[in-house]
């Protein structure tokens, strides 16, 4: 598996506490691959394919060395790196890590066979849809669509089949990151088209800092409210500042 590098030169594997979305404070093993399909310009693991000599547009004009970045690790390295943690709650993020579909089955099954109650996570764009193996291994799906404030054209990022069919495996949850009323506004858009259900929604306030989350929280959260959807914090955020490995 193609997975991200701590700045240590070490995977990154840690063990922390879900910072978003429906399990938000359960101690969890998180497992970070690197690529992704998308470039969103404020997209907090850039250095998972933001890389040299391409043409990506990132708020923080920071560009990385695709060869100091991803560590190539396999399945039983992973294994002898979690196996640290008596967590058996694991949570698969990226960058899209479904562009590794079926080394995440592998690993997931190795994992089984350690340890029958794992609870497997996975974070992805909305973009990608996993196969049959996939899908009758993983618990639940945290799916983060993109919007226009990605930076992303509209055709790389929403995928309006793709989306209603993760709707339709009962194993979905959408989170969508709102900075404005625009936002808001796309995201209705998108819940009508693809028939998803106000239960499996969260709406995140848009944050790359502590500052930027409390001067937006309480927009979102009234958002929120006021039409019968979730709210999602920020917990990682709060607690540990943007830094990778936690």
């Amino acid at each position: 598996m193609k997975m991200a590098r701590m700045e240590d030169g070490s995977p990154e594997i840690f063990y922390t506490l879900q910072g978003e979305g429906r399990f938000t404070g359960r101690p969890s093993v998180f497992i970070r691959a690197s690529l992704c399909n998308l470039s969103c310009n404020w997209c907090d693991t850039a250095y998972t394919w933001n890389w040299d000599n391409t043409n990506f547009e990132h708020e923080s004009k920071t560009k990385f060395k695709r060869e100091d970045q991803i560590l190539n690790f396999t399945t039983d390295e992973i294994i002898d790196v979690v196996n640290q943690y008596s967590c058996r709650n694991y949570v698969f993020t990226g960058g899209e890590p479904l562009l590794q579909g079926k080394a995440w089955v592998e690993l997931m099954d190795a994992l089984i066979d350690k340890d029958e109650k794992c609870h497997f996570e996975i974070e992805t764009n909305g973009t990608l849809f996993p196969d049959d193996d996939f899908l009758a291994r993983v618990h639940q799906l945290n799916v983060s669509p993109k919007l226009a404030n990605s930076d992303v054209p509209q055709e790389r990022r929403f995928k309006q089949t793709v989306i209603s069919q993760l709707a339709a495996t009962g194993k979905a949850d959408f989170k969508f990151v709102i900075g404005d009323t625009v936002d808001f506004d796309e995201v209705k858009c998108l819940i009508d088209t693809c028939h998803l259900p106000a239960g499996n929604i969260f709406l995140m306030p848009k944050a790359r800092s502590i500052e930027e989350l409390e001067a937006n929280q309480s927009f979102v959260a009234d958002l929120a409210h006021s039409n019968g959807l979730n709210y999602s914090d920020r917990l990682h955020l709060r607690l540990y500042g943007a830094r990778r490995g936690v």
